[in-house]
């Protein structure tokens, strides 16, 4: 699960475009922020990607990603040349085929691979064609899905959906959300040569009407369990409510948003109609990372992320995707991880915490952020970090002697967390090690 969202120049206060997406997956799979710098390739170079070989290119680009750590691929990221592309899972009634590239996989080729939406388009589709999408996406249990992607460069956005190798691509015109379902209609700019003709012939479309991406190849049953309608109207309705004054602070409100917002705090606030999801049900994923990007001609590409799950208990930090300019993107796996684990670790431990102490978190968290963006309004970025570093750090200390006590709410939210905090302490003994005892 997961949503995109985007606002072009026409949509926004200073004219730039605005790319944001909540990755939604597996409570324990940690998302993994990386540089990956330009690499050079000799002729005939085979790519290893989560599942299979494909052909490699000479050369890639330079490209900052967010990342599951088990595999090749990412769930969004931006290249050296501001082409910002992120993936949706959606249910299609085409079958998903074992193996073949993941939508991480062709997120990840299209940024090291393009430089504009139209290229990063081509470059999908071809990919598509010629080796199939397909193979398992979850962590600790199955999960299989065809994928959607939300692209943009400085200049254009563009939707592009698929249902096992059928495709289409529609242009944006100002601000759009996507989600998990298929949302394309009767005006879409691209489209798979046999895709019409398949779908009449299965029965999906009438002849003589116009053609539904969407109608013909959504998965109904899915697709509605999926909360995903729910998720993109809301962030829809947000970004038309600020249409002409979108800021990168209206994203942040749009990714930390729940489905019912009455509650004081929403960490045991599990539903997948929430755009800042959180786990607890037997259905649903939680919010591992939140992402956003700015794109202006003539200026470097900038960004928030929080590093961690759950927009609404995390602070974003500001960040250039630049590798001339300062960013907080790590050149090492293990380091990236750590920095995920280290506020993971808060997370687990508010779920502990009486009502009146989460709440005095939220506000202290709200005062540190606010203390950031004006720190980022004038450029210092490295006092932001460090000042969000002190925030965790203080919070791992606060927190910790309420590591024994029982999570709160439900029986079943109960039992739920238990065992993802068990599983979590096993799949990183060593962290957990050193941060005990430090």
């Amino acid at each position: 699960m997961c949503d995109t969202v985007v606002a072009l120049s026409n949509a926004t206060k200073d004219g730039s475009i605005i790319f944001a997406k909540n990755s939604d997956r597996q409570p324990n799979e940690p998302l993994l922020h990386l540089k990956i710098s330009r690499k050079t390739f000799p002729k005939n170079s085979t790519l290893r990607c989560t599942y299979i070989d494909i052909e490699q290119v000479e050369k890639t680009n330079e490209i900052f990603i967010a990342k599951p750590s088990w595999m090749w691929g990412c769930e969004m990221g931006t290249n050296e040349h501001g082409l910002t592309i992120g993936n949706e899972a959606v249910f299609t009634k085409e079958k998903v085929n074992k193996t073949g590239l993941l939508g991480m996989d062709l997120v990840r080729l299209a940024l090291e691979r393009s430089a504009t939406a139209k290229e990063a388009i081509d470059c999908i589709t071809s990919l598509l064609e010629k080796y199939g999408q397909g193979g398992n996406c979850g962590y600790e249990k199955p999960f299989t899905y065809h994928n959607a992607f939300l692209i943009c460069d400085k200049k254009d956005a563009w939707v592009l959906e698929t249902a096992g190798p059928y495709w289409a691509a529609e242009k944006v015109k100002d601000v759009r959300a996507i989600s998990n379902r298929l949302s394309i209609g009767e005006n879409y700019d691209l489209s798979h040569p046999e895709l019409i003709s398949h779908a009449t012939k299965k029965g999906w479309h009438k002849e003589g009407k116009d053609f539904h991406f969407a109608n013909s190849y959504n998965d109904f049953l899915f697709t509605k369990f999926s909360g995903s309608k729910e998720r993109s109207n809301c962030a829809l309705k947000m970004l038309e409510a600020e249409k002409g004054n979108i800021t990168e602070e209206t994203m942040k409100k749009i990714l930390r948003s729940h489905h019912d917002e009455s509650k004081a705090t929403h960490i045991d606030a599990f539903s997948v109609k929430s755009i800042c999801m959180h786990a607890g049900f037997f259905y649903g994923d939680q919010t591992t990372g939140s992402y956003i990007v700015s794109l202006k001609k003539d200026k470097p590409v900038s960004g928030w992320v929080t590093g961690s799950s759950a927009a609404c208990i995390s602070i974003f930090k500001p960040t250039y995707l630049s590798s001339q300019l300062e960013n907080l993107f790590f050149g090492d796996e293990e380091d990236a991880l750590h920095f995920w684990l280290e506020r993971e670790q808060i997370h687990r431990l508010l779920m502990k915490v009486p009502n009146d102490i989460a709440i005095e978190y939220h506000q202290d968290r709200q005062d540190k952020e606010t203390e950031i963006n004006e720190l980022a309004s004038v450029g210092d970025f490295s006092e932001s970090w460090k000042l969000e570093k002190e925030f965790v750090e203080k919070y791992a200390r606060l927190l910790e002697p309420f590591e024994n006590e029982r999570i709160n709410g439900s029986l079943y939210y109960q039992s739920y967390w238990k065992k993802q905090n068990k599983q979590l302490r096993k799949n990183h003994q060593e962290f957990f090690k050193q941060a005990a005892m430090g």
